[in-house]
């Protein structure tokens, strides 16, 4: 719970409202949205035609009849859905409507995906590089089986797969100025933008991962009661010194990797659509845009990837990710040490591996195809979604508003380069948008426009094999939740209302709402 964490953890009012007020306060409307051309430049688009608009609106529109299932319902990501498998493998499957030439592009992507890097020097040229601070030696350490990561599994255990983020209030970077309500943010001094619990011999770590729990129970009609988890946080044993005063952090498990391609194919029209910062429809939820800094295209762009939706592209998201979380530097974040701060002259001055033909400690032809593996795991297909259960179980999740922020469908762009991402009709319950969700899941810390208790809404597509792909992966931004009745309890802020009407709930309308949720 981060109302009870240690005074490093807190974000000072007096920094947050000054971060606040550094540009000016009125809230970014979908018409100021479409002043800043955020377009969609990562995308070599086919516009689509009149007739096209109109066909689309009417395949997204919200069903009222809940005795039958949609049509291509079954098929959450259309052409790039793949058949559900039993065991732990459902999330590593390629679209099945890639070309036989790009299914070896995906095995190659994920090869890297799996890697295990090594320190520099050594005779493995390709795989050196690795931190020398890092959280994780390869992607898929943290993304379990191409899933979600996990808690700790026990106080004093390893942190693999989480970790923290960091950061403390700033003025908002130039290149920001035309972004209303961005709050500025800078790394800490000491530690960067996130804290890494691994090093080489002799190279202190920068902290020890800590998370006590605290068990809360609360009542449901029929008698019925459920068991939260409350988590406190610790950084402990920090090797650099104290973390700054005004330090914010922030706790974050590795999200699923699947349908991250169609994501990043969803037109932004379609999603600056649902903005609403000003409630103007008086439905109590106000969906947020996260307007983020593409290095690559050099440009403001819609944030749709991580947490709080603060990268643009699917290729920033992993670049950041092989320099943050592994501190392999690539083209489009050269520094070889990866995150470690100008204090940390052991990492800096250490050997990297940066020094041969590579330039970077991954080239950007392997970045590619990194990015191509992310882009193309498919999403499996529903489940049971006929079932007379899961069908109420639909109809509660929208009669309770849930849809409000989790958008059921989607068409995607047409694109002229990525056949296996377009014109696709996809199931992926998300609006991407930022939401407050109460005090119980803030974690006081701002990134970009979105608050310390805002987050993205996040897909549900696939939620339903969460725990078949790993049994110990658990839910929201940090794990706490080890079921979907314990994620939905801790929903709060624009949320609470549904919350509660899941609490007061029959308890057969309750469980055809797991039901439901599973089945996806």
């Amino acid at each position: 719970m981060l109302s009870s964490m240690p005074r490093q953890w807190i974000t000072p009012s007096r920094s947050l409202l000054a971060a606040a007020t550094l540009l000016a306060a009125t809230p970014l409307t979908a018409m100021d949205l479409t002043k800043l051309d955020l377009g969609d430049p990562h995308l070599d688009l086919i516009p689509r035609t009149h007739a096209e608009q109109s066909r689309i609106a009417d395949v997204v529109a919200l069903t009222d009849d809940f005795s039958a299932t949609e049509l291509y319902e079954d098929k959450p990501a259309g052409a790039a859905t793949i058949r559900a498998r039993t065991d732990t493998e459902a999330f590593s499957q390629h679209s099945p409507n890639i070309s036989f030439e790009q299914q070896l592009e995906f095995k190659l992507g994920n090869g890297l995906f799996k890697k295990l890097w090594v320190f520099s020097p050594a005779s493995t040229l390709a795989s050196d590089g690795l931190g020398p601070l890092y959280n994780a030696r390869s992607c898929q350490r943290c993304h379990i089986k191409d899933g979600r990561g996990h808690v700790p599994l026990d106080a004093g255990g390893s942190s693999v797969s989480m970790f923290l983020r960091i950061s403390i209030p700033a003025d908002a970077p130039a290149h920001m100025s035309a972004v209303k309500d961005y709050i500025g943010t800078a790394p800490d001094p000491n530690y960067g933008t996130q804290l890494q619990d691994f090093s080489p011999p002799g190279m202190a770590p920068e902290y020890s991962f800590s998370v006590t729990y605290q068990e809360i129970e609360i009542a449901l009609s029929g008698d019925e009661t459920a068991k939260l988890r409350q988590p406190t946080y610790q950084a402990l044993n920090l090797g650099y010194g104290p973390l700054h005063a005004d330090a914010m952090l922030s706790p974050r498990v590795a999200p699923p990797m699947i349908g991250l391609g169609l994501l990043e194919a969803i037109p932004v029209d379609d999603i600056l659509a649902k903005v609403d910062e000003a409630d103007a429809n008086n439905d109590g939820i106000s969906g947020r845009a996260n307007l983020v800094w593409s290095t690559e295209y050099e440009q403001v762009m819609l944030g749709r990837f991580g947490l709080k939706a603060g990268q643009p592209t699917v290729h920033q998201q992993s670049a950041a990710a092989f320099a943050g979380d592994i501190g392999i530097s690539t083209p489009l974040f050269p520094d070889p040490w990866g995150d470690c701060t100008i204090a940390q002259a052991d990492c800096r001055n250490a050997r990297h591996g940066d020094g041969d033909t590579r330039v970077t400690e991954i080239d950007q032809p392997n970045m590619d195809l990194v990015t191509f593996y992310s882009r193309n795991l498919a999403v499996p297909a529903r489940r049971d979604l006929g079932d007379p259960q899961v069908l109420r179980g639909k109809q509660v999740f929208y009669d309770t508003g849930c849809i409000s922020c989790h958008t059921p469908k989607y068409v995607t762009h047409r694109l002229s380069d990525r056949p296996e991402q377009s014109f696709q009709l996809i199931w992926p319950y998300s609006d991407l948008l930022l939401h407050d969700m109460g005090e119980g899941l803030a974690d006081h810390r701002p990134e970009a426009r979105a608050t310390g208790r805002e987050w993205r809404t996040p897909p549900l597509w696939g939620i339903g094999l969460t725990q078949q792909v790993s049994a110990q992966a658990g839910y929201l931004h940090d794990g706490r939740a080890r079921t979907l009745l314990e994620a939905v309890l801790w929903h709060g802020g624009e949320a609470q209302t549904a919350r509660d009407t899941v609490v007061e709930l029959p308890p057969a309308d309750r469980a055809a709402l797991i039901r439901f949720l599973e089945s996806l």
